[in-house]
């Protein structure tokens, strides 16, 4: 909630600016969440400040009737999903693009959201976990960085646990007891089906074997990601219709059910610390205690080195700040977010340098600010802006 009332303050300056807004979700339970959000926070209270939602399923009638309201300026905040990039899709006054959960979308769809506009719109990442790229460009380079560091009034932080193999059993009796208590569980999946090749659990098996052998008394669903009716279900397990949803990665991002207490990770050591980090988030959003069991069959020295981190750092900041030391930065000049870095990422690093490159880049202005007397040097900056992004 931190993050999306940020955004909603942001959306209203913007609106008192005569300009438009637009935020993109990772995922269309996320987008309609923050429809509702969006339009509880504003439209009452700012008179001609309109919410729209744009996603794939809608009819074709009301994807071109929000269009059309976009290219107009008669609405002031469009959300959605990744169908606000496509090409058809124009703002009349674009002011301000906010990307939420960005560690789940690429460089190019960052910056294809953000030229939306005719002019450069303000722009907003929010994450729990920023990536790599993300992180150092906030850490050394020229992105501001802001930081929710409490959590909400009333809520508790989240017990994190490593649960191996022999410990099975005494994770699925907290579930049983939460259960017991009135409260809800997710079960994670690492795949929907079972691989010949991965010797990991798949949600579609582990539904099954859990109806069978540990909880037949308790009420399952599944959820998962080439599922039609992934908002049906969802609304079954908000409204406690079931006891226990098994699901893939597919939640890991705008899932707000404050009655679920415990996330139950299977095959843990296969997703990433910022993964990790986004399903722990989904537990732990009302007033209850809370858990997050990361289950690993795989009690090497590195795996468990690993969970352990995730266990002991609950905050995201952290978490993702490791994550960048141990995967790499990625390029500025350039789409990867994380790995090997170019030079130029490298050079954010060096704080004096960038320093004294930044007075030599302001003396230059200060004379000759359209760099007319400097052809070769302005061609070399068209040039890197081309390649760089900043978002």
């Amino acid at each position: 909630m931190g993050k999306t009332a940020v955004a909603a303050a942001c959306v209203a300056m913007a609106h008192a600016a005569g300009l438009q807004s637009v935020v993109m979700a990772p995922t269309e339970i996320l987008a309609r969440q923050h429809l509702g959000k969006f339009r509880s926070y504003l439209e009452a209270s700012f008179p001609g400040l309109t919410v729209e939602l744009l996603v794939s399923s809608q009819s074709a009638p009301e994807r071109r009737r929000v269009r059309m309201a976009a290219a107009s300026g008669h609405c002031a905040l469009v959300v959605g999903t990744h169908a606000l990039i496509e090409e058809d899709v124009e703002f009349a006054q674009l002011g301000l693009a906010v990307v939420d959960e960005q560690h789940r979308f690429g460089t190019r769809q960052r910056e294809q959201l953000r030229a939306k506009g005719s002019g450069r719109p303000h722009f907003l990442a929010m994450t729990a976990t920023p990536i790599p790229r993300t992180l150092a460009l906030a850490l050394y380079g020229e992105m501001a960085v802001s930081v929710i560091d409490e959590l909400p009034p009333g809520r508790t932080p989240v017990m994190t646990e490593v649960i191996s193999k022999h410990d099975r059993s005494r994770a699925y009796d907290l579930v049983r007891e939460q259960v017991r208590l009135g409260r809800q569980a997710f079960v994670i999946c690492p795949l929907i089906e079972e691989s010949e090749v991965l010797a990991v659990r798949s949600a579609t098996a582990e539904l099954e074997r859990l109806r069978k052998d540990v909880f037949q008394d308790l009420r399952l669903d599944l959820v998962h990601g080439r599922m039609r009716d992934k908002d049906a279900v969802m609304q079954r397990f908000m409204a406690r219709d079931s006891d226990v949803l098994v699901a893939t990665a597919v939640v890991e991002v705008g899932v707000d059910v404050p009655n679920a207490t415990v996330m139950m990770i299977e095959g843990a050591e296969r997703f990433g610390l910022a993964q990790l980090h986004q399903f722990r988030g989904r537990v732990g959003r009302g007033s209850d205690r809370s858990y997050c069991l990361l289950l690993t069959d795989d009690e090497s020295m590195f795996v468990l080195d690993r969970l352990e981190l995730v266990a002991r750092t609950p905050d995201g900041f952290r978490l993702a700040t490791e994550d960048m030391n141990r995967r790499g930065v990625g390029e500025l000049m350039g789409a990867r977010q994380h790995g090997m870095s170019d030079a130029a990422m490298q050079a954010l690093r060096e704080p004096e340098l960038l320093n004294e490159a930044r007075q030599e880049a302001e003396a230059v202005l200060a004379s000759d600010r359209e760099l007319s007397g400097h052809p070769a040097l302005a061609q070399a900056v068209v040039r890197r802006l081309e390649l760089t992004s900043i978002s």
